[in-house]
């Protein structure tokens, strides 16, 4: 009995190990991508910016210069990584950063020593912009498209299951613990070394298993060199966020609290910044905006609207009135529908370019709102014939931060009308993604993103 079971572990092992040589495989093929077209971003960034300001520096120079530094700080900074993978944030934000400090060295090079002073500061600027936008780019690409596509063949995985039915199929390799005769016995070499030939090399091992034999299976995996987790039915419906502490005796999270003051200064701190700074800079384009609204149709320019904010606070939106006055809807019952007859001429314009939301800069500077957040919602939106907060209990937990003008949903395409349940469930996951780890770096991230969706199909 032993000994089959030793062969069929072997076996196991030998198939696992066919997984995690395809997956490393697949994972330095996708390494040596993101690699080509990051140099590829750099080189095709001094190229465009060369045409700027003619000079007889040495480009070629720069280049042989800049690559080596960037491919040494890339891979130092996680850049080719499986976070990298798993996230394509994480490897964006890894890349830019990268390709910032090689920049900063080689500006530090070159005009330190006067290695070139006929190399122009211009030219370095906006071929640094230019190749940080194209790198942007490429990784999107990658990550939204190419990734996705190759699904679980990334990484190596593999869920063990002991004495519990399986229920639904899994997403990754499976193999039954009874039929491989293996059991979390610490007490037994034999069986630790049948274990390890099942998950050796693997990046992730998952277990299913009765409560009673959680813990011997935790203390398997934790000597056994991967990533190792449990799944605890258990606690499903608390819905847990992490691990504490209190009095010696582990807590399950359940919900995150507000930022740290650290962060809750940095946020604000990015928030006045870039407001203060875009009303200050398009004013001209907002008076315009004003005139129009007010020659086209009678009303107020601003049209207010109660939301639901931070904590599940009430405030008034400002935005640019894009309806008449009589059609307009105070409590946002009615979502904007395609060649909606209450909106105006100039109201169509606006809306189609996501000009209209101009005004909720005024909004974050008083501090109701943020620059980059969850979307507040009107008090009756629905959702098909659903309120909000009726679809998922989970919708009030998207208000444990401010609100924003612009959010991670939004930069996925989850915008305009809910027609279905599912309209708003995309967007609460985004949400509560968005809420899970503030990050300075993420909002950057996202802000940067939000251009290309500026003009989108279900904005009307």
């Amino acid at each position: 009995m032993n000994r089959t079971a030793d062969d069929s572990a072997i076996g196991v092992h030998a198939k696992t190990g066919m997984v995690r040589a395809s997956a490393h495989m697949v994972r330095i093929r996708i390494y040596a991508l993101l690699l080509a077209l990051d140099v590829t971003a750099i080189i095709l960034g001094v190229v465009m910016a060369i045409p700027l300001r003619v000079t007889h520096a040495n480009w070629f120079g720069v280049l042989i210069l800049l690559l080596p530094l960037f491919v040494t700080i890339s891979f130092n900074s996680k850049a080719y990584s499986v976070d990298a993978l798993h996230s394509t944030e994480t490897g964006i934000w890894a890349s830019l950063q990268s390709l910032f400090l090689s920049y900063t060295l080689l500006f530090l090079t070159y005009y330190l020593f006067k290695v070139d002073p006929l190399a122009s500061r211009l030219i370095m600027i906006c071929s640094a912009v230019a190749a940080a936008i194209l790198m942007y780019g490429f990784r999107e690409i990658v990550g939204q498209w190419l990734i996705p596509y190759l699904g679980t063949s990334v990484t190596a995985e593999i869920l063990i299951v002991d004495r519990v039915p399986l229920g639904e199929r899994a997403s990754i390799g499976t193999v039954d613990a009874e039929a491989l005769g293996l059991r979390p016995d610490l007490q037994d070499p034999t069986m630790l070394n049948r274990f390890s030939q099942v998950i050796r090399g693997l990046d992730r091992a998952v277990i299913l298993c009765p409560p009673d034999a959680r813990r011997a299976w935790a203390m398997m995996l934790k000597g056994a060199g991967v990533r190792g987790e449990i799944i605890v039915e258990d606690v499903d419906e608390l819905r847990p966020i992490g691990v504490g502490a209190l009095d010696g005796r582990f807590t399950l999270g359940v919900s995150a609290g507000p930022l740290t003051l650290r962060n809750r200064a940095m946020k604000r701190a990015f928030d006045v910044a870039v407001s203060a700074a875009a009303l200050i800079a398009m004013f001209p384009v907002l008076l315009l905006i004003a005139i129009a609204i007010k020659v086209d149709s009678p009303g107020p320019i601003l049209f207010r609207q109660r939301r639901v904010g931070r904590g599940n606070a009430f405030f008034d939106i400002l935005k640019f009135r894009s309806m008449r006055v009589e059609s307009s809807d105070a409590d946002g019952a009615r979502s904007t529908q395609r060649d909606d007859n209450r909106i105006t001429r100039v109201g169509r314009l606006i809306r189609s370019t996501s000009v209209d939301e101009l005004p909720q800069l005024i909004n974050v500077l008083l501090g109701h709102m943020s620059i980059v957040g969850p979307r507040p919602h009107a008090l009756g939106s629905l959702a098909g014939e659903d309120l909000f907060w009726e679809v998922d209990e989970r919708y009030w937990h998207r208000h444990a931060l401010k609100p924003g003008i612009t959010g991670l949903a939004q930069v996925r395409g989850f915008r305009g009308a809910t027609h279905t349940r599912d309209d708003l469930v995309l967007r609460l996951q985004a949400d509560l993604e968005y809420a899970d780890g503030w990050r300075l770096k993420r909002d950057l991230i996202i802000i940067f993103a939000t251009f290309k969706v500026l003009v989108h199909k279900n904005t009307y």
